[in-house]
């Protein structure tokens, strides 16, 4: 139950740090491929933008960990942990980042 509630938590942090970061008109409401290109068509946002990239990234890494959870917790899937952990990271830069550069602008 533990791995399903990282997984769970990891998916809102992400979904908040995007909608929380107040550059997109569309809130992102998962992320599902689908979801993903869709809310970046409505937000006029490139599929090759970094913040497309990390967000398909990360929508990998948590759905090869949903497959993982009902394994015993291996080393593996605490690796994948710490890299969703990063992604998190990164795409809170990101978004920093951007709306940094529209506030210069």
């Amino acid at each position: 139950m533990s791995e399903f509630n990282n997984r769970i938590i990891a998916q809102r942090d992400a979904l908040k740090i995007v909608n929380g970061s107040e550059l997109f008109v569309e809130p992102l409401l998962s992320l599902t491929e689908k979801a993903i290109d869709r809310w970046s068509r409505n937000n006029k946002v490139d599929a090759q933008d970094s913040i497309i990239i990390l967000l398909k990234s990360m929508s990998g890494t948590l759905f090869f960990l949903a497959n993982r959870s009902q394994e015993q917790v291996t080393e593996d899937y605490r690796e994948l942990s710490k890299k969703v952990d990063k992604q998190l990271s990164d795409l809170e830069l990101e978004l920093a980042n951007k709306a940094f550069q529209r506030s210069s602008r």
